[in-house]
């Protein structure tokens, strides 16, 4: 009897060793490594307690998307990965993404966010932070200019006359600090109705509604109501605002740990995007990144539960506490920490709230990914330093960009 016990417990020792499955994960270096592991000892672990999945974090300290895509194709690639925004549709292009549409509850995440992830009605991941943008504003200049500051009523009208009065302070004060990128330029397009590509897969820049809001935004420039970063020895715009050179700048949920250490004195508030005065609406990017899963992973199942403790309310509610994103799901909205008077959290309600309101666009640019941005800074250098006129910076930008997506077989 003793011997039959034994070898039943023999037995089920092997099948649990058989069941035990480790699941690999990639992601970024730099500081990620360390708040991830975090993640993965402090929340995910214990969701995946006594279900028999270990989870392994291999952090890339190159070029992700490069690490990523050689990976894929050589069918060495972790069991879940990133997937960022600008790059996801290249990357689920190679067929190496699972779909998880009937695999994953989405239905609690942002919209907006899904959007990013779904292609041809199919789900490839789930976001798991994001940033939107915001103006960000400095409460002393606008006080000393006397007048009100930026708010979710402004269009882009009454937002360039209040720049203007910040403006009028003196020489060493601007009203805005604003890089020639489209990463910024591109929000008040939307905000236009103006979309990356026509439904043939085009680029028009000729449209209207993209050259009236290219008009707007280099013209705060021109004008002299704006100034950029490097023309002031600045970095980027957070080294404006930190530094009392400019009313404001248009950033994401990133600058707010940038100010509490660089400025942390510094009264500053945050509020929408200004809107469209042809068309009432607003314009954004979301910036994310998302878990996948691999289409190839031998732990497939697994695969997927750790990709939904990645995701679980208990992982969003960390990274929120920990100040590093904007969680995806929409229930956070309510979420107490929302709620709290302290600037660094009015910020990151703002940011939230730009995920839903108005024309929110991925920050990505199809299969030719974030070279598309490449002829349209160009083109907004060009106006913003005198090198151009608004009609040749753009013609030259159709051009490269025309030639770009013929390359890309686009």
């Amino acid at each position: 009897m003793r011997r039959v016990l034994l070898t039943f417990a023999v037995l089920g020792l092997l099948v649990g060793m058989a069941q035990a499955q480790t699941v690999r994960i990639m992601g970024y270096g730099g500081s990620d490594p360390a708040v991830v592991q975090r993640l993965l000892d402090e929340v995910v672990g214990a969701q995946l307690a006594g279900e028999g999945i270990t989870v392994q974090y291999e952090p890339i300290e190159t070029d992700y998307n490069q690490v990523l895509t050689n990976a894929l194709s050589a069918g060495t690639a972790a069991d879940v990965f990133y997937i960022p925004g600008e790059t996801a549709p290249g990357i689920i292009a190679t067929g190496k993404v699972l779909p998880i549409t009937d695999l994953v509850d989405t239905s609690p995440f942002i919209p907006s966010l899904m959007e990013v992830y779904t292609v041809d009605g199919e789900v490839y991941g789930i976001p798991k932070d994001f940033n939107t943008l915001a103006v960000f504003y400095n409460e002393d200049l606008f006080d000393e200019a006397g007048v009100e500051y930026p708010s979710a009523d402004d269009d882009w009208n009454t937002f360039k006359e209040k720049l203007r009065a910040v403006n009028d302070l003196g020489d060493d004060v601007y009203g805005a600090c604003i890089p020639a990128d489209f990463a910024r330029l591109g929000a008040f397009a939307y905000a236009n109705g103006w979309t990356p590509f026509t439904e043939d897969g085009r680029v028009d820049l000729s449209d209207p509604a993209f050259v009236e809001a290219f008009e707007f935004y280099t013209g705060l420039v021109t004008e002299g109501l704006a100034v950029q970063p490097a023309d002031i020895g600045a970095g980027w715009p957070g080294d404006c605002l930190a530094q009392e050179r400019a009313g404001v700048a248009i950033e994401g949920a990133w600058i707010i740990g940038f100010l509490r250490d660089a400025a942390p004195n510094l009264p500053y508030g945050a509020t929408l995007l200004p809107k469209s005065p042809t068309t009432g609406e607003r314009g954004n990017f979301i910036y994310t990144v998302a878990w996948g899963v691999n289409a190839d992973s031998p732990n497939r199942d697994a695969a997927v539960r750790v990709l939904e403790a990645l995701t679980s309310p208990e992982a969003q509610q960390f990274i929120l506490e920990e100040g590093l994103a904007i969680p995806s799901r929409e229930a956070l909205a309510d979420n107490p920490y929302f709620q709290e008077e302290s600037r660094e959290a009015q910020g990151n309600l703002t940011v939230f709230q730009g995920a839903s309101d108005g024309n929110v666009l991925g920050f990505q640019f199809g299969t030719v990914g974030t070279d598309y941005m490449g002829p349209l800074n160009n083109a907004a250098t060009a106006v913003m330093t005198g090198q151009a006129t608004v009609e040749e910076a753009l013609a030259q930008a159709q051009q490269e960009l025309d030639a770009l997506l013929q390359r890309a077989g686009q």
